[in-house]
């Protein structure tokens, strides 16, 4: 077998030092034409393949490109993923996912670890102001960082997100729309920041239209299991009719609402209509089509890769910026029937 060529190969082919082969390898920018032309043709007459870690070493960072979620069982995510992996790879760079569950522990593990790879840069995917704060503080050294889903001061980094209190709004005009005029909203954790937005979304809608606000639960987490228990606590309720309307603040809620309400005995959208959060692929299995607030996910990786690109290109010169995205209404029969 033939041995793989070595730089050393092709500065002896080119008539030049190892030095320049590896300027042109990874500053082209810094090379004469002429040069650049000559070092170029012995390459591709001796098929030399650069040593990837070699290069990382000498440029300093990789095109890899970190992006660490909380959760790949929410569609939401997937589609963040998507879209930062599309404008990775059109920029070049590889995008590497790793899912944290939300805990702190794993996001520190996994930054660390994107860190010790020499990663150009890494999407964090949060829900909790405190993770980031802890993140943001335990590496030695400035990794180029985008906040993803959790909007953060500009002063700290970039950050990508949706607007969840205009989200919710959105969700509660459309119930009032409707003539709903006794609502409950189930919402989840307070120490989630996109929950507390959503909640103070749903709150503005109901003082604006004049709504009766008849009840709010607040689940321990935000899945269908804690949306089974929020409907069965709401039932006595609906039944009575002393609400007509909900707004969940995730998908996965209003899923477990539905189930719990229909096996009370409730009409739905008859008896009570009921809007979810996210456009989560969860909702297609639900028995009645979930209306909800669609999040523009792909969009969102998108802007986020983009970001963190620039940032990366403009190194100590960099301004953060903070992008917020708008929401979406997505109606179906779970309140129009």
């Amino acid at each position: 077998m033939q041995a793989r060529a070595s730089i050393t190969d092709v500065a002896r082919l080119a008539g030049v030092s190892t030095g320049t082969v590896s300027n042109v390898l990874n500053h082209a920018d810094r090379v004469r034409p002429a040069t650049l032309a000559k070092v170029t043709r012995a390459i591709e007459a001796l098929d030399y393949q650069p040593n990837a870690n070699a290069r990382t070493l000498a440029a300093g960072s990789s095109r890899l490109t970190g992006l660490i979620l909380p959760d790949l069982g929410n569609s939401f995510f997937v589609d963040v993923a998507r879209g930062a992996e599309a404008a990775a790879e059109e920029a070049g760079h590889v995008l590497m996912i790793a899912h944290s569950d939300g805990r702190l522990e794993r996001e520190q593990r996994y930054l660390k670890a994107f860190d010790e790879e020499r990663a150009s840069g890494v999407l964090l995917g949060l829900n909790d102001d405190d993770h980031f704060t802890a993140l943001l503080g335990s590496l030695g050294r400035r990794l180029p960082t985008v906040s993803v889903n959790l909007s953060v001061p500009s002063a700290l980094s970039c950050s990508v997100s949706a607007d969840n209190e205009h989200g919710a709004y959105l969700a509660t005009c459309h119930l009032a729309g409707l003539g709903r005029q006794r609502l409950a909203f189930v919402g989840g954790p307070l120490g989630l920041r996109p929950i507390r937005h959503r909640a103070a979304g749903f709150d503005r809608a109901v003082k604006e239209h004049a709504i009766e606000h008849v009840r709010t639960v607040d689940p321990a987490g935000v899945s269908r299991a804690d949306g089974w228990s929020a409907g069965q606590e709401l039932a006595d309720d609906a039944r009575a009719g002393r609400i007509d309307g909900i707004v969940a603040s995730t998908d996965l809620l209003a899923v477990g609402v539905v189930q719990a309400l229909q096996m009370a005995g409730v009409a739905i959208p008859g008896d009570i209509a009921i809007v979810g959060y996210d456009n989560n692929q969860a909702t297609w299995n639900s028995p009645v089509a979930i209306t909800t607030v669609q999040q523009p996910g792909e969009a969102i990786g998108r802007v986020a890769m983009r970001l963190l690109l620039k940032e990366i290109a403009d190194g100590s010169t960099h301004a953060h910026e903070t992008a917020i995205l708008e929401p979406t209404l997505v109606v179906r029969a779970s309140t129009v029937g």
